[in-house]
């Protein structure tokens, strides 16, 4: 039996979004509905099945076929399941370029990701000259204190990055950057060299870089590392890292879709 929403007081937002969801899955099941259809589906009068239509529609959700036709999913879902298949993508492509850089620097490889203010690890490999390298998988660190979180700090947009700089930034060690001010001089130099090097700022006898890898629209969309001991990593060496880093990071780039002109 129909429920009337004038009979049991407006949806809370909890239940309209499922039912918005529930409107997606018909229309990705039977490929289209008309608004009869919908609001039968979901038990509800078709002024509400209208309103919930009108919601997706706004978002390019779904989207009309004709005038005053029926409804099919719209592009915009085709953009959100992009995003995830992309962030798959990464992590399934990313495993192999890690090891592959992994095994010709003989240093730790890993592949980043900007979350909430933060950055994930996603993928690592150990390269020879490794000993006992921490397993930084899943691990959330800072973007401030570490080479991945200052290259996506860098390509980040301006409004997400002033966020990260106008709050209370840790210091991990004394070598740690927490003034605003020099940390965005910093990251200037970052967008500018194409890389980014830290040096015993997130751990004391840590030295790491950092390259970005780009998706296919063009944007930043990770960070890939490597990182070793102080004594090993010297200043010189993270030098003649950058360029075989960042042709491993173009690689697999074009694996994602990026093509640059």
């Amino acid at each position: 039996m129909r429920n009337s929403d004038e009979a049991k007081g407006a949806a809370s937002p909890v239940q309209s979004v499922d039912r918005a969801i529930n409107v997606l899955e018909l229309l990705a099941r039977n490929g289209e509905a008309g608004i009869t259809e919908i609001a039968d589906e979901l038990g509800v009068h078709k002024s509400t099945a209208s309103r919930l239509v009108a919601a997706l529609e706004n978002r390019n959700l779904v989207e009309q076929l004709g005038e005053r036709g029926k409804y099919a999913i719209g592009f915009g879902i085709v953009r959100l399941a992009g995003a995830a298949t992309g962030r798959m993508d990464l992590a399934r492509l990313g495993t192999q370029t890690c090891q592959s850089l992994a095994d010709s620097l003989g240093e730790t490889v890993n592949i980043a990701v900007a979350d909430g203010g933060i950055a994930i690890n996603i993928s690592q490999a150990v390269g020879t000259a490794s000993v006992a390298a921490q397993n930084w998988t899943g691990r959330r660190t800072p973007l401030h204190a570490t080479s991945s979180g200052k290259v996506l700090l860098a390509f980040m947009n301006s409004a997400e990055r002033r966020k990260v700089l106008h709050r209370r930034l840790e210091e991990f060690t004394p070598r740690t950057l927490t003034a605003p001010g020099e940390l965005a001089a910093e990251l200037e130099r970052v967008a500018d060299d194409g890389y980014a090097a830290c040096f015993e700022e997130f751990e004391l006898g840590l030295h790491a870089v950092a390259v970005p890898i780009y998706g296919n629209g063009g944007e930043v969309i990770a960070a890939m590392s490597a990182s070793g001991p102080s004594y090993r990593l010297s200043r010189q060496r993270i030098r003649q890292l950058v360029r075989p880093m960042t042709a491993a990071a173009a690689e697999l780039s074009g694996q994602l879709g990026h093509f640059p002109a």
